[in-house]
């Protein structure tokens, strides 16, 4: 089983589309956990505050098993193949780790934007803050200790989805 992390974003309809991202991955993967959920601008884009957290799971699903699953996921959430990168989105799913895997043949490994964007940073050093990233070797929690926060406006979102063993 290979330990994955995933980023989920969401600025159209938020609430409903990251409630119902999370309930469809926790019924469909193993040992879910999630982030807390915060609020950032849209980055490189018009549009609503975005919804940004992380969700770890286990899956015995291949890398490009998994990226066809997460893209399934967004299709039903209503985003299309058609759409811009930087445009608003019902859900945003991206794969950010996938065991120590690096990989420069799409998808990249581990994804880059978890070294540049808070709103990748943040939610993944609160989850698994002793987590070792792969490439610089540095954990969540030191990568977010040192990075710089003032290029970022990012909070946490007044809207919290319950914890997944709060669920079952």
């Amino acid at each position: 089983m290979a330990l994955v992390y995933i980023g989920i974003g969401s600025n159209i309809d938020k609430e409903y589309h990251v409630a119902n991202a999370l309930q469809d991955l926790d019924k469909r993967f193993d040992d879910c956990r999630v982030s807390p959920i915060f609020e950032s601008a849209a980055v490189n884009c018009t549009g609503d505050n975005y919804y940004n957290l992380v969700m770890e799971l286990t899956t015995s699903l291949s890398i490009h098993e998994l990226m066809q699953c997460l893209k399934d996921l967004e299709i039903i959430h209503g985003r299309k193949a058609t759409d811009r990168r930087y445009a608003p989105r019902t859900l945003d799913l991206d794969l950010l780790l996938f065991d120590n895997i690096i990989q420069s043949a799409p998808p990249v490994l581990p994804r880059p934007e978890i070294l540049y964007h808070a709103f990748v940073l943040w939610p993944l050093s609160e989850l698994a803050p002793d987590l070792r990233h792969p490439v610089s070797g540095l954990s969540m929690a030191e990568l977010w200790r040192d990075f710089d926060k003032s290029t970022q406006v990012l909070r946490l979102a007044e809207w919290q989805w319950p914890k997944i063993t709060e669920l079952a």
